[in-house]
This record gives structure tokens, sequence and C-alpha cells, in this order.
């Protein structure tokens, strides 16, 4: 799960994902990751670990880290909140990109729509409610797309 500073959307996808894993019992791993690392090393902001808790997920023990080329090796998928995170995984990444692997968030729920997860990052309260929102029901179809039903 990526974004721009790795302490507002990302850490939430993080976090919804980790539940939703917890929850249908699967042997998934997730991550989350920033391009910009201005935040490298910090909790995710206080009003992201505010909408979390108040559905009973704690994130406060994530610290925001930049993308590496590694993550292409360890992980399957790699979804990006919003089309300008796509283009600087891509630079960031360099030759260890693959756009086979880079998914936007959204299109699990709106395929082919490209709609962004909006930045919650200057606005108020609400914007994150929203933001959670709209992961949550993206990793409701995550888990729905990819999980192997147990007969």
């Amino acid at each position: 799960m990526v974004c721009l500073g790795n302490i507002c959307r990302s850490p939430l996808a993080e976090g919804i994902m980790e539940y939703k894993i917890q929850q249908a019992q699967l042997d998934w791993e997730v991550d989350s990751a920033g391009t910009n690392g201005y935040h490298a090393g910090e909790a995710p902001h206080r009003l992201s670990q505010k909408v979390a808790l108040m559905h009973e997920i704690d994130i406060s023990r994530q610290r925001a880290r930049n993308i590496t080329g590694n993550d292409f090796d360890e992980f399957d998928i790699i979804y990006a909140m919003a089309e300008d995170v796509v283009d600087e995984i891509k630079w960031r990444t360099g030759k260890k990109f693959n756009a086979a692997k880079v998914k936007l968030l959204m299109n699990e729920v709106y395929p082919g729509s490209n709609m962004d997860v909006p930045d919650p990052w200057y606005g108020a309260e609400p914007g994150y409610h929203k933001v959670f929102d709209m992961i949550d029901k993206a990793c409701d179809k995550i888990i729905e797309h990819y999980a192997i039903p147990t007969k």
C-alpha cells in the first residue's frame, strides 16, 4: 500500500488490510510505504490513527518508510493510492519497477475507473473518514478477489 508520505492513506490501508486478513484467517503479508521520504520514521498522522481506532484498528506502531525496488521482490501486488503515486513509484524504484505488479487501489472497487484515494493531509477529520471508507471497501474487494475459498 503506497501513498506519498506514508502517514495518512497507506497506513490506514495497511491497518485495514491487516485487520481483514486476520478476520479472514489468511496467510498474507501487508506493508505500506511512501514515495517522498519527508516523514520517514514517523508514526501515522494523528487523524489517521484516530479514525482507525474508531474502527478498533491500532496503527500507532507503524512507521513511515520509503518504497524501494526490493518491494517488487517482496510483494505480489503493490497498490498505489493515486495515479501520481504510480509515477513516483516508477521513478523511485528505477529498473526494478514492474508495471504488472502495480495497481490503483480503487480499481478493485471500480474496475478501470483509475479513481484516486484523495489525500486528506490538509483537510479536517471528515476527509479521513471518507478515505477510511473508500479503503475499507477496496480491502473487502481484495479479499473477495484473491482469497482462496475454504471448503
